[in-house]
């Protein structure tokens, strides 16, 4: 019998947020993409949580706390599935604008300490 081997690495997408802004195996990439993803997640879930306000309600236990409980996690599953599939582009987009905040914001040192790129001449 083959035993998989268990692998070191963290998976970005397995960690609650408060974990992942201080775990230090992960790069700002992989940070700010998960943060993204659970944003949009976050987003979808209360979009499809105000669509199901419209659906006419059925007469089988719609007011029952079980039922309740059963619509808010089949529609938390649902909005994951969408933000990991990538096809709402909403994550993608946030990554793109935080992590331009972030080179900007890496760069600052240098443009306020005085330090200049000097232009290199070609011979």
């Amino acid at each position: 019998m083959k035993i998989p081997l268990i692998e070191k690495g963290v998976q970005a997408s397995e960690l609650p947020l408060d974990q992942l802004a201080q775990n230090p195996n992960l790069s700002e990439k992989q940070k700010v993409g998960e943060v993204s993803r659970q944003f949009e997640a976050l987003l979808l879930r209360q979009i499809l949580h105000d669509a199901q306000k419209t659906v006419i309600p059925s007469r089988y236990g719609a007011d029952s706390s079980v039922n309740s409980v059963y619509q808010d996690l089949s529609t938390a599953q649902l909005a994951d599935c969408i933000s990991r599939s990538g096809g709402f582009g909403l994550a993608q987009s946030l990554e793109k604008q935080l992590s331009r905040q972030l080179l900007i914001k890496d760069s600052a040192p240098a443009i306020s300490s005085g330090e200049k790129s000097k232009p290199k001449l070609s011979t």
